[in-house]
């Protein structure tokens, strides 16, 4: 199985949550993937940027050596607008970069990992879950 990191549970595994750790060691013993999709990479270094953390820019370009920073090609972007147009015909909303990285693991068949269920819950055929 291949999971994908959402922004906040890299946020909460740079900062030491320890059940998110936990998890994540798990899934590697037990032979598991984990990858960053390159829209969680974005947003991780424009957060770094905007508020001048140096010290977690380093940490974070570690993290990054250990898992993998994977593109999003262009069946990613035209699931992304069925997935947009889905919710917007259900008069449902959630933002443009959860639905690109939501779009992300359902055309790679991967799991989101992630600790806002609140907006994926609503995107028909993904496999999320919690490591929090």
């Amino acid at each position: 199985m291949t999971y994908a990191l959402d922004t906040n549970i890299i946020i909460h595994l740079l900062t030491g949550t320890k059940t998110a750790r936990t998890k994540r060691d798990e899934a590697i013993t037990q032979g598991n993937k984990i990858v960053i999709p390159k829209f969680v990479d974005y947003e991780i270094q424009r957060g770094l940027l905007c508020n001048l953390s140096h010290g977690k820019e380093k940490a974070y370009q570690k993290f990054c050596s250990i898992f993998s920073v994977c593109d999003m090609k262009a069946d990613t972007w035209k699931r992304g607008a069925e997935i947009y147009a889905d919710l917007w015909n259900k008069r449902l909303t959630v933002g443009d970069a959860d639905i690109l990285i939501a779009a992300f693991c359902m055309v790679n068949d991967y799991t989101l990992v992630t600790d806002n269920k609140k907006h994926f819950e609503v995107i028909d055929g993904l496999n999320f879950i919690n490591w929090i």
